[in-house]
């Protein structure tokens, strides 16, 4: 029977409330490694068998249970009082054979190198070092040119930009493109980001304290217009994302405060009369160690990143604490739980808020923070390398054997 129109309005609220109050599905934690081999990891399928896999430093382990694992550049575990030589990982496939490829980057303030996949004839996979110095503690690999195609965005030599392979030969050395004047941005700098903010279609590139707009032409390398705010201002964020969080339209950014201290926020975008743009601050977590907001605090946000985790269709905030980022006696609480939190958004009557929900308190992150669909249940999971191993949180409970 077909429903009436106030009957079909009334299954529609249902389905709207059931959406609304959507939650978080429970995560089953693997630990693919107890050692300290990287401080970033990622997902992707590298034997091309149709299930992702995960790489996190010398290692990319085999989907879908991670428990076949393959060393693809020597194994030398560090030591977690110290500093690893490999902070984060992203894939693509540059040499386009078919089969993605592990792009590393170092150290803050050494290379980037990418490595080739030997796909189906098996063997060594070959360093290829494309770029130095990559610059800034929260570089990353992404299509700010909106092209289609990543690109490495990071500073370098005191400036900001990005560095682009030869797509004739990605072996070769990529080329930094400054999009800006020298300044003080150096090896250790904190918080950078992109995406289009003033809604011309060209994504903009952010960092603590301005956000850069993309001219129309990038022919000649031109100075990008800055446009100066405190999104976290002192010693700086991490990861710097660009969503709608309110639902206006309006491209908003999250930010961590301090990347070894405390805070969390999101920033509206106002428009005012002539169009000019700034931001309203709306914290998440409080910059003050003693303040709980939502009934949670935590230190050292040095990972940020977006996932529709509840299936609402809001995209969701995942962070967590870095452990040990400078020792056990370094920045705020070095020695706290090592947590992983989600702040689910809500909006109900023109209003925003998150809600957190705990993941686990016994790994942390280091400084990458990655959320994908690793087994195909449709929502996403997560993966974190750090001082205290590797760590997979898959949604949902295991799957029965067959």
């Amino acid at each position: 029977m077909t429903p009436t129109l106030p009957r079909f309005a009334a299954l529609l609220a249902a389905c709207a409330v059931t959406v609304a109050a959507a939650d978080l599905a429970p995560y089953r934690k693997l630990q693919l490694s107890d050692q300290f081999l990287a401080e970033g990891a990622t997902f992707g399928d590298f034997n091309r068998d149709g299930t992702m896999d995960v790489v996190a430093g010398p290692y990319w382990y085999a989907g879908p249970d991670f428990r076949q694992r393959h060393e693809f550049y020597p194994a030398a575990p560090f030591d977690p009082l110290r500093y690893s030589d490999n902070f984060f990982a992203f894939t693509h496939d540059f040499n386009a054979d078919g089969w993605a490829d592990i792009l590393v980057l170092g150290f803050p303030g050494v290379d980037a190198s990418w490595y080739e996949n030997p796909g189906a004839k098996g063997g060594a996979w070959r360093r290829r070092v494309v770029y130095l110095p990559v610059d800034n503690e929260s570089p990353t690999f992404g299509d700010l040119l909106g092209t289609g195609r990543p690109v490495l965005i990071c500073s370098s030599l005191m400036r900001l930009g990005y560095a682009t392979p030869d797509p004739k030969d990605p072996t070769r050395p990529w080329t930094f493109h400054p999009i800006s004047p020298p300044g003080q941005w150096q090896r250790f700098t904190h918080g950078l980001g992109f995406g289009d903010l003033n809604g011309d279609g060209r994504p903009d590139l952010l960092e603590k304290d301005a956000w850069w707009e993309q001219p129309a032409s990038l022919a000649g390398d031109p100075v990008w217009k800055r446009h100066p705010f405190p999104f976290a201002p002192g010693r700086g964020s991490s990861q710097m994302l660009v969503t709608d969080v309110n639902g206006d339209g309006l491209p908003d950014v999250v930010s961590a405060k301090d990347a070894h201290g405390y805070g969390l926020s999101w920033f509206e975008q106002v428009r005012a009369a002539d169009g000019a743009i700034t931001f309203r601050e709306h914290p998440i977590t409080s910059t003050k160690a003693d303040e709980k907001l939502g009934g949670v605090q935590f230190s050292q946000l040095h990972a940020v990143t977006l996932a529709d985790l509840d299936r609402d269709g809001l995209p969701d905030l995942v962070t967590g604490k870095r452990w040990w980022a400078h020792g056990p006696k370094g920045d705020a609480e070095p020695n706290a739980d090592p947590v992983i939190h989600a702040f689910l958004l809500r909006r109900e009557g023109g209003r925003v808020r998150f809600e957190p929900r705990q993941i686990d308190a016994a790994s942390g992150i280091g400084v990458q923070l990655v959320a994908a669909d690793a087994d195909g249940d449709g929502i996403p999971d997560l993966v974190s390398a750090n001082k205290r191993g590797t760590f997979v949180f898959l949604s949902g409970p295991p799957k029965a054997a067959r």
